[in-house]
């Protein structure tokens, strides 16, 4: 999903220049007209957002989406701040912000879209009882499989896969098994991850289902804190499921694409007017191994969608007018073509000297982030 090519006949972070020193050859780029180096600078640009483009396509085509008819949380993130504020499984969110919410996808749009890093305000009903608890601006990070925070309620635990010569495994689990309960205690899907994982190199009990029979075993964790199972969600509550023809889930995809380029703006924008952590908000290598390996293991449709998003955001900060990076490039070509004259080559080396130092320096910034919050 990324990469580096250099370009015969064109001056860019490699600072070559020695093509200079012979005529323009008809297949160098800079012998091209201008519309096909623009095309070449943005090709990957485009390529990044059309493998974005044809995951959501085909996430939403082989099998439609269902949307919970509900808000009711059926698990809070240890440590997020929606259980810092006393959120509690079995709480039925009713409003945020003023604003009623009937679906998750509602609220989700609510918490992380609409009102992201701003102070949000969520009534709520527990036990016949109505509350309501304030986060605090900024509390509340960029979504993702680690920081998402809530859980819809009414799933169940469905194992997609299962590891060969890993404890579950051996003690018998199969993909297509429903886990009810680890350690006697009813899970869904991240209490299951959550338990597994707190009890890395112990002894565990699970029981499961396999059609209409119960079965019970008991294993012993790794010391990486895994069993060898991928397992997903899967809501069996109140819905309405929708059914996408070819062209509808592409259309689907298109949503998809332009809310991920809309929240990448007001995640930086919240960052820029204070009221998003520049530690919560980006993550660098490291960031992007340890969600890659747990969206992994949260099912296969989870790791296709993070793959997809982080597309967009290489997508996104590749177009940047930063030298040395695509959109930095673009600027210069635009710019030639507007005032009708070359930039000399010296300026064009001096400018990406200047980007890879910029490029450097956020590098090191966010890998260094990376270390401090892992």
């Amino acid at each position: 999903i990324g990469g580096y090519v250099k370009i015969a006949g064109m001056v860019d972070e490699s600072m070559d220049t020695a093509y200079l020193n012979s005529e323009p050859q008809p297949w160098e780029f800079r012998s091209r007209p201008m519309w096909a180096r623009m095309l070449v600078i943005s090709a990957g640009v485009i390529m990044n957002l059309l493998l974005a483009l044809f995951i959501f396509w085909g996430i939403h085509f082989s099998r439609g989406t269902y949307i919970a008819e509900t808000t009711e949380i059926g698990y809070v993130y240890p440590g997020s701040p929606f259980e810092k504020a006393g959120l509690q499984p079995g709480d039925k969110i009713l409003t945020i912000n003023g604003k009623k919410v009937t679906r998750w996808i509602d609220l989700q749009n609510e918490i992380y879209i609409e009102n992201l890093g701003d102070e949000i305000k969520i009534e709520f009903e527990r036990n016949n009882q109505f509350q309501i608890i304030t986060i605090p601006p900024g509390e509340i990070a960029v979504p993702s499989d680690t920081t998402i925070g809530l859980m819809v309620a009414h799933t169940k635990t469905l194992i997609e896969a299962v590891e060969p010569q890993m404890p579950a495994s051996d003690m018998g689990l199969k993909a297509g098994d429903t886990i009810l309960t680890v350690n006697n205690i009813a899970v869904n899907q991240m209490k299951a991850i959550e338990i597994i994982r707190s009890n890395a190199g112990k002894d565990i009990s699970i029981s499961w289902k396999r059609g209409n029979e119960i079965f019970e075993g008991s294993t012993k964790v790794t010391p990486e804190g895994r069993i060898g199972i991928r397992i997903a969600s899967v809501y069996t509550g109140p819905s309405t499921y929708v059914r996408f023809t070819i062209f509808q889930a592409f259309g689907e995809a298109f949503k998809d694409i332009g809310q991920s380029i809309r929240l990448f703006y007001l995640t930086f924008k919240k960052i820029f007017t204070g009221k998003a952590s520049v530690k919560d908000s980006l993550g660098g290598p490291i960031a992007i191994a340890q969600l890659t390996t747990q969206t992994a293991e949260i099912g296969f449709l989870a790791f296709l969608w993070f793959m997809a998003q982080l597309s967009i955001s290489l997508a996104i900060l590749n177009i940047l007018p930063i030298p040395a990076l695509d959109g930095g490039h673009l600027v210069i070509l635009i710019y030639e073509k507007i005032f009708k004259r070359e930039i000399p080559t010296k300026v064009k080396i001096a400018i990406q000297q200047v980007g890879f130092i910029i490029l450097m320096a956020l590098m090191a910034f966010i890998i260094y982030n990376d270390l401090s919050r892992f």
